[in-house]
């Protein structure tokens, strides 16, 4: 199922749209700033959850609730808002629910259950890699904690290699780039490496990583991924880019380029 999270405050923004992708009945999830975006985007893509802040600016959250409701009556709207005072006008327009910040992901999950029941979800892969925007990589839901910040970006860099495999120099020269490769920074690379399996191990994601002959690789197959759906062609990952991909790290600039080809291709 796709989401969208409309919110101005771009942390709110944020948590809503982490904790929406984590649920079990979503598969993808779009964020806004505005409802000017986000009905803009729901010309072209439809939603079957929507997760809407009552205080926009321009056209506030209800307006947007009101407008969305013309357009596609079968989407669950939910308000996430700091404003209690607003409930009578939000179930005015028989919203699903009415959440207060902080969003918690207990919250959320049964309010979201509630307004999309009946309806079957997607299937909901073991280990879920996310490198539209920001990469995160979630296990049954749960987004996977990396203590060590070039471990979670060396997992990346292998996903972005879909499955070929990367030398122990190779790896180096991406997360330190012009640092010399000398015996104090081979051991700072173990350190990464042994960190990274320790984190999948813990998060039971182990069957994710294959290591032979000192290179690394992911399996793919292991996986469910946003950026191999998009390269296979796929409806739903194509809809979803909106042109950042794993936008913390410069590497990522290369297939960003050739995922905005590929977008733009007719």
């Amino acid at each position: 199922m796709q989401a969208i999270c409309v919110d101005s405050d771009p942390a709110a923004l944020e948590r809503s749209l982490t904790l929406c992708r984590a649920l079990p009945q979503i598969r993808a999830a779009e964020g806004f700033p505005d409802a000017e975006r986000a009905l803009a985007w729901l010309g072209r893509h439809t939603a079957d959850l929507a997760l809407i802040e009552t205080a926009l600016p321009g056209m506030d959250g209800l307006q947007l609730a009101g407008r969305l409701r013309e357009r596609s009556p079968d989407t669950a709207v939910i308000f996430v808002t700091g404003h209690p005072e607003r409930a009578v006008e939000a179930f005015a327009l028989h919203v699903s629910g009415y959440l207060l910040k902080p969003l918690t992901a207990e919250r959320l999950a049964g309010e979201a259950a509630w307004a999309l029941r009946g309806r079957t979800p997607a299937p909901q892969a073991h280990i879920v890699a996310q490198t539209f925007g920001s990469f995160d990589l979630f296990v049954d839901g749960k987004a996977v904690a990396f203590p060590r910040s070039k471990s979670k970006e060396l997992l990346a860099y292998l996903v972005d290699r879909q499955g070929g495999s990367v030398t122990r120099a190779e790896a180096f020269a991406v997360l330190w780039e012009d640092r010399l490769y000398d015996r104090r920074m081979q051991k700072q690379l173990d350190v990464v490496i042994r960190t990274l399996f320790a984190a999948l191990r813990a998060s039971g994601a182990e069957t994710l990583l294959e290591k032979r002959s000192g290179a690394l690789r992911v399996r793919p197959e292991a996986m469910d991924c946003d950026l191999y759906r998009f390269l296979d062609g796929d409806t739903g990952a194509l809809n979803a880019y909106r042109g950042e991909y794993m936008s913390a790290y410069s590497w990522a600039s290369l297939t960003e380029a050739y995922m905005d080809r590929v977008g733009k291709a007719p």
